[in-house]
C-alpha cells in the first residue's frame, strides 16, 4: 500500500514512462491482492474462532460430565444442548434433538432445567453462529415435541425460565446482516410462544377465556376480533425477517433453515388470517358504528400486509434454498374495496342517526298530544257536576208476586209522602 502511495505521489515521473493500460493492470492487480489478503485474514479469524470455540465446548461438556457423575441430575440434557449449539459450522444434527427430547420425556420436571440451560447458553455467548443455533434449537423444540411438551415450554417462557432476547445485539453493530436477522428472528420466536400446534397439526393462538358475546355468533366474533389481530401481529414479525440478510450472511445455511421454519408456519397463519377476514366481512353490516370503525382499521392493515406478504413469498421462492415449501396464493386486498365499505358504513350510520332523530321527534310529539288530551279531560265537567231533573210517577207498579197493600197497612210516613207528591203535582 505504501508503494502504491509513493507511485501516486510521483505520477509526474511515471506517467510519461508507462502507458495507461499498464497502470490499470497494476491497479487491478493491487486491488485483487488486497481483497485476497482480507479474505485470507477472515479465514484465519474464522479458523481461530472455531478453534477457541471448540475448546470452550469441550471444556463445558467435560464440566457437565463431571457434574453428572457426582450428581445424578439433568446433566445429560445440558450435554445434548452443548453438542447441538456447538461452534462448528453447519446445521443442528437431528441426533442431538432426539437426545434432548428423550431425556426430557424420561425426566420428570426437567423442562424448567432445559429452559434455563438454553437461556444461559444464549445469554453468555457472543458468537453469532452459536446464538443462531440456539434460536433454531428453540424453534425446533417447539415444532418437534408433543403438545404437552410445547405447552410446558411456553409456560417456562411465561414464568421467565426461558429467555429468548439477545442482549449483546443491543450494543453490537446492526449493520451486520446476521445481527439484524438474529434480532428479528428472536422477536418472531417471542411472539411464537403465544401460539400452539393443535391436534390437527395446525398452528393456533393461545386464547384466554373472555367475555361471552350474546348479540353475535361467538365463534365468528372471536375469529374476527380476537384471532385475526393476533395473526396480523405474527405476520408482522414474519415480514421483519428479511431474506436479503440471509444472502449476505456468512452462515447462510443455518439462516436458511431458520427462515424455512418461519415460512412454513406463516403459511398456516395466513390460512387462519383469510378465515378471519371472511368472518369480518360477513358480519360487517351487522356491526354497530364503533365496532364497524375497528373492523375498517383491521381491514386497512390487512391490505398493507397482504401486499408485503405477497412480495416476501415471491422473493423467498428465489432466495430460500428449500424446494419442499408449498407457498400459498396470497390474495391481495384492495384498498378501494375497504374504502367502499367504510363509505357505505358512514352512510349507514347517517341513516341510523336520522332514524333515531325521527323516533325522538315522534316520541316528543306523542308526549305533547297526550298532555293536551289530559288537559281537555281536566277542563270538561264531571258526570256528578251535571244537574239532572227527575220526575216521580204517581202510578204504583204492581208485580205479580206482590199484593196491593190495604189502607190500614200503609204507614203514616207513607201517607205524608203521598200528600206531598199530590200537592206538588
Amino acid at each position: 500500500m505504501c508503494i502504491f502511495l509513493q507511485l501516486l505521489n510521483s505520477t509526474h515521473q511515471i506517467v510519461p514512462l508507462i502507458s495507461l493500460g499498464a497502470f490499470l493492470n497494476f491497479f487491478s492487480f493491487l486491488f485483487f491482492f488486497i481483497i485476497r489478503r482480507r479474505i485470507m485474514v477472515m479465514d484465519i479469524q474464522n479458523k481461530f474462532r472455531l478453534a477457541i470455540g471448540t475448546m470452550k465446548d469441550q471444556a463445558s461438556i467435560g464440566k457437565a460430565m463431571m457434574y453428572h457423575q457426582q450428581h445424578d441430575g439433568f446433566s445429560n440434557i445440558e450435554i445434548a444442548i452443548l453438542h447441538a449449539t456447538s461452534h462448528g459450522n453447519g446445521t443442528i444434527d437431528d441426533k442431538y434433538m432426539h437426545e434432548i427430547l428423550f431425556h426430557v420425556s424420561n425426566s420428570k420436571g426437567s423442562i424448567p432445567f432445559l429452559a434455563e440451560r438454553i437461556s444461559r447458553r444464549l445469554c453468555k455467548t457472543k458468537d453469532n453462529l452459536v446464538a443462531l443455533k440456539t434460536l433454531v434449537l428453540i424453534h425446533r423444540l417447539l415444532r418437534g415435541g408433543n403438545r404437552s411438551f410445547e405447552q410446558e415450554l411456553c409456560k417456562a417462557y411465561v414464568s421467565g425460565h426461558l429467555q429468548i432476547s439477545i442482549r449483546y445485539c443491543v450494543t453490537n453493530n446492526f449493520s451486520n446482516p446476521l445481527i439484524c436477522f438474529l434480532h428479528n428472528y428472536a422477536s418472531y420466536l417471542e411472539e411464537r410462544m403465544s401460539w400452539l400446534i393443535n391436534q390437527a397439526g395446525k398452528l393456533e393462538p393461545i386464547m384466554s377465556k373472555g367475555l361471552e358475546f350474546r348479540r353475535y355468533d361467538e365463534k365468528s366474533f372471536d375469529m374476527a376480533f380476537r384471532i385475526l389481530p393476533k395473526c396480523q401481529i405474527l405476520i408482522d414479525k414474519v415480514l421483519e425477517c428479511s431474506p436479503y440478510d440471509i444472502l449476505r450472511s456468512n452462515n447462510h445455511s443455518l439462516a436458511h433453515v431458520a427462515m424455512s421454519n418461519t415460512l412454513r408456519e406463516s403459511f398456516q397463519v395466513y390460512m387462519t388470517f383469510c378465515e378471519g377476514i371472511e368472518a369480518l366481512v360477513n358480519m360487517f353490516f351487522d356491526l354497530e358504528s364503533s365496532a364497524r370503525g375497528l373492523a375498517c382499521e383491521i381491514l386497512k392493515k390487512s391490505c398493507i400486509q397482504t401486499q408485503k406478504l405477497h412480495d416476501l413469498y415471491q422473493t423467498c421462492k428465489k432466495v430460500v434454498e428449500n424446494k419442499n415449501l408449498e407457498y400459498p396464493f396470497v390474495q391481495i386486498i384492495s384498498m378501494n374495496h375497504i374504502m367502499a365499505l367504510d363509505q357505505f358504513g358512514c352512510e349507514q350510520n347517517k341513516v341510523e342517526a336520522s332514524k333515531e332523530v325521527d323516533l325522538e321527534v315522534r316520541a316528543k310529539e306523542r308526549k305533547k298530544d297526550e298532555e293536551k288530551i289530559y288537559v281537555n279531560f281536566s277542563t270538561t265537567p264531571t258526570l256528578f257536576s251535571w244537574t239532572l231533573e227527575t220526575k216521580i210517577s204517581k202510578v204504583w207498579v204492581v208485580f205479580e208476586d206482590e199484593l196491593v197493600p190495604k189502607e190500614s197497612q200503609i204507614l203514616p210516613t207513607q201517607q205524608k209522602v203521598g200528600v206531598l207528591m199530590s200537592s206538588s203535582i
